[in-house]
């Protein structure tokens, strides 16, 4: 039987004060490669919201919770930590045990077993003739 190693996810989610947009972009770019490059650390990304400018999302996966718990212990997390006075209101922070991951193929399986459906779709149709 296949060994099944868990994937570590976290979510963090942050709103910048407007007139803070600049520091904090500063800072969550700075954390971008170093916490890269720590062990364990299979991705580290951070987003922004194409309709507002200061709302961020960083999404980390980590081989280990031994790995991430390094991580939190770690100056570059207490660096993230510190933005708290930049931003609108508190960190959330969101910590996901993923046993079974699935990518493409989950979504190939579905969509071959029928056409679209969208129960509005009928009605969202525009007849431009």
């Amino acid at each position: 039987m296949k060994k099944v190693i868990p994937m570590i996810v976290v979510r963090i989610t942050l709103n910048a004060l407007a007139e803070k947009h600049l520091e904090v972009t500063q800072t969550l770019l700075s954390l971008i490669e170093p916490v890269g490059k720590e062990k364990g650390c299979k991705k580290y990304n951070i987003f922004c919201d194409i309709h507002d400018k200061n709302h961020f999302c960083l999404i980390e996966e980590w081989e280990t919770r031994e790995n991430l718990d390094h991580h939190i212990r770690s100056c570059r997390f207490g660096v993230l930590l510190g933005i708290k006075p930049l931003l609108q209101e508190p960190l959330h922070i969101q910590i996901y045990t993923m046993s079974d991951p699935q990518g493409m193929e989950a979504i190939d399986a579905v969509r071959g077993k029928g056409g679209p459906y969208d129960e509005n779709y009928d009605e969202n149709i525009v007849n431009l003739s």
